[in-house]
């Protein structure tokens, strides 16, 4: 019975949190950002208040899982965020990973489906916070490397999608090439989560029976001349081992079930 009163508090606190998360969302889509195309004329001042106003956003709705009892975090190693012109790349086992970045980096930007760019809906919030369109081509690596060289925070995810627990990371070889043509060395963030939750799979309203615990790792940057070096300045090829290095670094700690392992 108590168990089952535990779990009833929790889907109530999980709908509570992701329908606050949903009103916030369309404040900012129908009346931050038109108010902000209408008022700011500079493009680049104007994106810099639309991609603040997504960052307090996303770190009241962290806060608001913390007082709902949802979730608890550690962040280790911030002050490695609290840079300009990174390359973040994480692991992503969380529906929440990406909140949970944006909310701890300033003026960070990410790659969205293209499709949003041109839908009615979410246009303007493409426009508004300049995110980067993941068109196929050279195009989007140079908008990625160009993001970074301006100063912008660009926040990938080399999976492409969350992890499926028990099952072995895989990284695409975009990220790579991002941080291998532009010169850019990478900023780690590893993600545990224990319990797991949010994962992909499972219905965002299945609540854990306990808090779930997020501990996000900022290591020290990784260095990507060595690699170019090494592969006697092929990108191609040093795309590759940048990649297996990368899931080894990400997968150094996850227990087999992708949550944190020892």
């Amino acid at each position: 019975m108590i168990d089952r009163l535990r779990r009833l508090r929790g889907l109530l606190a999980t709908a509570l949190a992701f329908g606050s998360f949903g009103v916030g969302g369309v404040l900012l889509w129908w009346v931050i950002f038109p108010l902000l195309t209408l008022a700011v004329r500079n493009p680049s001042r104007r994106t810099a208040l639309a991609r603040a106003a997504v960052h307090h956003l996303f770190r009241a709705f962290i806060g608001w899982m913390r007082l709902l009892h949802l979730i608890t975090y550690e962040v280790r190693g911030l002050a490695r965020l609290q840079r300009r012109g990174l390359l973040v790349l994480a692991n992503h086992p969380t529906l929440i990973d990406v909140v949970f970045l944006i909310s701890l980096i300033d003026n960070a930007d990410c790659v969205v489906k293209s499709t949003l760019a041109h839908n009615p809906f979410t246009c303007g919030a493409v426009r508004a916070t300049g995110y980067i369109c993941n068109n196929s081509g050279p195009e989007l690596l140079q908008d990625c490397i160009d993001s970074v060289k301006n100063d912008g925070n660009l926040i990938i995810f080399p999976e492409g999608t969350r992890t499926r627990p028990g099952q072995p990371m895989k990284m695409q070889r975009g990220a790579a090439q991002i941080a291998l043509r532009g010169g850019i060395d990478i900023t780690p963030v590893f993600i545990q989560c224990q319990p797991l939750g949010l994962t992909k799979g499972a219905p965002w309203w299945r609540a854990a029976p306990v808090p779930l615990h997020f501990v996000l790792t900022v290591d020290d940057d990784i260095p990507v001349a060595p690699f170019l070096a090494a592969a006697g300045q092929e990108t191609a090829l040093a795309a590759r081992h940048l990649t297996d290095h990368l899931i080894g670094h990400f997968s150094r700690v996850r227990g087999s079930d992708g949550s944190a392992g020892t």
